[in-house]
Order: structure tokens, then C-alpha cells, then sequence
């Protein structure tokens, strides 16, 4: 099959007050006109007529660009309870893409949602979500929704991708005019990336907190860890790069989640298993009894790792760290001395108004001489990693130069 004629899977939320709605996935097999569907389907697809059967509202939102360099479009859609009401029934959703570019080649999918028996008077709505992956281009998207009495619910909508003129350097993760599916699982293997020869080769320490971006949180939600994997997966592909050693940590624990260490490629499978293991707001009992132990933990853990470490450079990536007592400069300055290297932090932040001073370990990469990026947009990142492998390049042939 070719390439862009890729079977789109999706997913869907549906919330109905406190009742969980199951939903079972399947995909339509087929290209273009080669796809087996129900002729009444077909029929209202290329319709292109608003049906209200079901009295369903459909909101198409624009396309966001995310972290991993996708762009994604959502839409959402609202059903009042009274219309659901009744006996069990199934909600079969028919979605379309087609390309302007691959008009002969549109992408199929179909989504059964079991709804339980509603009572006839409950009231509210329920609601229906789902995102989906596109690269550049223009795409017409048809959209329908039955029930088991044949009620038909049914929009249409254009969506234009395009980077702004000021971002066209950035390369997205998917090509022009390709729809693909939403990943749910962050913590997949990453693909094999053809490195430069050894002997070029950049070998890298990553030090990575794996915290929230609110640091009263509860938990670790996936749009805190999802700008953190993807900063070490804009890492990890880098041609430069040959060598890595990671230390994933977290600071409201104050423990080491996970080592590797000189690695030909970073293990997300078992990063991930090590993140999925972090219960926030639990600190060993003996920790509690030492006074300003978080400030102790990371200063141990800058001595074990950068403590006569040689790599050609050390990165440091996560949320803003605000210790209520800083690393003594009697303890830091030395450490200092000992780098040779350039060290970086990538400091995740979507609110820097919020907090604008620096951070602890915004500190510590001051006192190494080191540069700090703010990550809050997409594009932040892009543009600080592309400068931090210029800069890394640069130091490694000024170390070689007499």
C-alpha cells in the first residue's frame, strides 16, 4: 500500500455525566473508491448535507501545532442526553480526509461507541472528542454519525495546515498532505537515525526532571511529560549525537527514576515503565527529617554525575525547579572548575510570566557558564536544540584546536 494511502485509526472520548460510554476501534481497509462501506453511508458522505437526525453539534478547532512537531486538529461535538435517552444503543462514526493534493487517495475510519441505557429524563449533554495528525496542506474532511435507527448526524469542514512564514526552517515529524493517527503511548521506540561516523560522533550527558509544570500536583499528566520526551526525542534524533547517558529524576521525590548510560540510543520503552512509577507528593520518612534535603539530593546528584564526567556537553531539561534553599557556592563553584564542556537547560515553562527569576538549576548552569532556553512554544524548541548542536559542534572543534 502507499504511503498515503495509510488506514487512519482514531480515537474517541465520550463523557455522559457520570456514566462511562465504552467504545470499540476498527478500521475500514482500502484506497480511494476501494473501500467497503454501506451504500447509505457513501450516499451522505458525498451528499456534502448537513443532517440533524441526531441533533448533534459539530466544532471544528484549528489546527495546533504540537510539541512533537505535528500539527493536530480536534473537533468536538455535543448531543443532548434526551436525544441518547433509551434502551442500549451503538453510535457508529464515519470520518473522511482527502488531500487536495491526493484527491484519488482520501483516508478512511470508522469508530463504534456503546452507549448503556440512559434514563428518558436525564438531562445535560454528552460530548465527543478527537484529534487527529496532519502534515501541510489543505484537507476536506466529511464526517458522519448513526445510531442503531439509522438517525444520521452528519457535518463537513475545510482545514488549511501551513507553518507561519517565520517558521518554515522548522521540520515537522510528517510529511505534506499525510494524515495519520494521534499516538496515545509517549514512551515508544524511537526509530533508528543514520549518525554521522564515530569518530565525529558527539557523545552527550541528559539529565532530565521528570516533574510536573504545577509543583502542587497531585500527578503527572501527559501534557507535563509530553514536552519532556519530546525534548529528548529532538535529543536523541540528532545525527550529531552518538553517544548518550540519561538520568531521568525527580525533584518532589528526590530520587533517580532512571539511568543509562552510554548509550547508542535512548531507551524510551523503559524510560517510560521508570516515569509511569512516580507518586508525587511521596518523600521517604528519613528524607522528611533532613532539613532542606531537596537541595541536598540535587547537589549529590550534580556531584555523581558531573563529578570527573568527560562528555561534549551536559543538557539539563524540565520544569522550573524553586528550592527554598539554594546549592552553597562553595559547593557548586568547584564543580564549575571541573567543566570543560558546554552545559545547556532546556527549561520547560508555559507560564514564564508567572515566574520569571531564575531556578535552581537555572543556577547551577549560570555558575558553569552555561545557556539557558525557555521552552513554552513548539517553536522554542526547535530553534534553541538547533542552536545548542551549533554550539556543541563549535566547542568540540575549539577542544581539538591547539
Amino acid at each position: 500500500m502507499d504511503g498515503r494511502a495509510k488506514r487512519l485509526l482514531y480515537r474517541y472520548a465520550l463523557g455522559v455525566c457520570s456514566v462511562a460510554l465504552l467504545s470499540a476501534q476498527s478500521e475500514i481497509v482500502g484506497v480511494g473508491s476501494n473501500v467497503t462501506m454501506i451504500s447509505t453511508d457513501l450516499a451522505v458522505l458525498e451528499a456534502q448535507e448537513v443532517r440533524k437526525d441526531i441533533p448533534c453539534t459539530v466544532t471544528p478547532n484549528k489546527p495546533v501545532l504540537g510539541f512533537d512537531l505535528r500539527y493536530h486538529i480536534s473537533y468536538d461535538v455535543t448531543v443532548p442526553m434526551k436525544d441518547l435517552a433509551g434502551a442500549e444503543n451503538i453510535l457508529t462514526i464515519l470520518f473522511r480526509i482527502t488531500s487536495d493534493k491526493h484527491r484519488d487517495e482520501p483516508y478512511y475510519f470508522s469508530q463504534h461507541v456503546n452507549v448503556p441505557y440512559i434514563e428518558e429524563d436525564t438531562k445535560g449533554d454528552a460530548f465527543l472528542t478527537g484529534n487527529i495528525d496532519l502534515g501541510e496542506g489543505n484537507y476536506h474532511v466529511d464526517w458522519l454519525m448513526r445510531d442503531r435507527s439509522e438517525r444520521v448526524c452528519s457535518f463537513y469542514w475545510d482545514s488549511e495546515v501551513a507553518l507561519p512564514a517565520k517558521d518554515k526552517a522548522i521540520e515537522l515529524t510528517i510529511p505534506p498532505n499525510i494524515v495519520e493517527s494521534t499516538s496515545i503511548e509517549q514512551f515508544t521506540e524511537e526509530p533508528p537515525v543514520e549518525r554521522v561516523k564515530k569518530t565525529d560522533a558527539l557523545n552527550v550527558k541528559v539529565l532530565v526532571n521528570f516533574g510536573p509544570q504545577n509543583p502542587l500536583a497531585a500527578s503527572m499528566r501527559p501534557i507535563d511529560t509530553s514536552a519532556l520526551v519530546t525534548i529528548l526525542r529532538h535529543i536523541s534524533r540528532e545525527p550529531q549525537f552518538g553517544k548518550f547517558s540519561l538520568v531521568a529524576f525527580n525533584m518532589q521525590e528526590q530520587r533517580v527514576l532512571y539511568r543509562q548510560g552510554d548509550a547508542d540510543k535512548i531507551d524510551f520503552p523503559a524510560l517510560g515503565r521508570a516515569v509511569q512509577k512516580v507518586k508525587l507528593g511521596t518523600v521517604d520518612s528519613k528524607t522528611l527529617a533532613v532539613k532542606h534535603a531537596d537541595t541536598e539530593f540535587l547537589a549529590d546528584l550534580l556531584k555523581s554525575e558531573l563529578g570527573g564526567s568527560r562528555p561534549d556537553a551536559v543538557i539539563f531539561a524540565g520544569p522550573k525547579v524553586m528550592l527554598d534553599e539554594q546549592i552553597p557556592d562553595d559547593q557548586l563553584k568547584p564543580l564549575a572548575a571541573d567543566v570543560d564542556y558546554p552545559v545547556f537547560y532546556f527549561n520547560y515553562n508555559l507560564t514564564p510570566q508567572a515566574t520569571p527569576w531564575r531556578d535552581s538549576i537555572g543556577k547551577v548552569v549560570k555558575t558553569m557558564k552555561g545557556t539557558e532556553f525557555t521552552i513554552t512554544r513548539p517553536r522554542d524548541l526547535w530553534f534553541s536544540a538547533t542552536d545548542m548542536v551549533s554550539r556543541i559542534v563549535k566547542s568540540k572543534h575549539e577542544r581539538k584546536t591547539p
